[in-house]
């Protein structure tokens, strides 16, 4: 036992490394991101038509997460149903969330601007 016959231990139990892993053991993450802008127009489809959460977070330019996170207030404004255990987003509830969240879009105010008029001082 002179040390150099020695494996390390983890080597002697066999624990493959990560590049030694298959592909498919792996856990796959979720994308977070936002998706790429949709590759249709909303406008053209049928009212009654449905979008998956993935199509309605790419028109709406939100994350699939942030959908989720909607999804457990049940009076958020973007309505959805369950049809098979997946959510599906009407066409013409996404239209009315994206009327509804231009009118209620505010310009940006400059910092010295103050609710009542008056400029701020020096």
């Amino acid at each position: 036992m002179n040390g150099e016959d020695e494996k390390p231990p983890t080597e002697a139990i066999g624990s493959p490394s990560s590049a030694e892993m298959p592909p498919a053991t792996k856990r796959r993450r979720k994308n977070r991101g936002v998706p790429p802008p949709a590759t249709f127009d909303i406008d053209a489809l049928p009212a009654s038509s449905n979008l998956t959460a993935l199509e309605a977070a790419a028109v709406i330019r939100r994350t699939p997460g942030a959908l989720e996170q909607w999804r457990r207030d049940p009076n958020h404004p973007l309505k959805w149903r369950y049809v098979d255990g997946r959510p599906l987003y009407r066409v013409d509830a996404v239209r009315d969330y994206l009327a509804r969240s231009d009118k209620t879009t505010k310009l940006p105010q400059p910092h010295n601007a103050r609710g009542d008029g008056r400029a701020a001082r020096p």
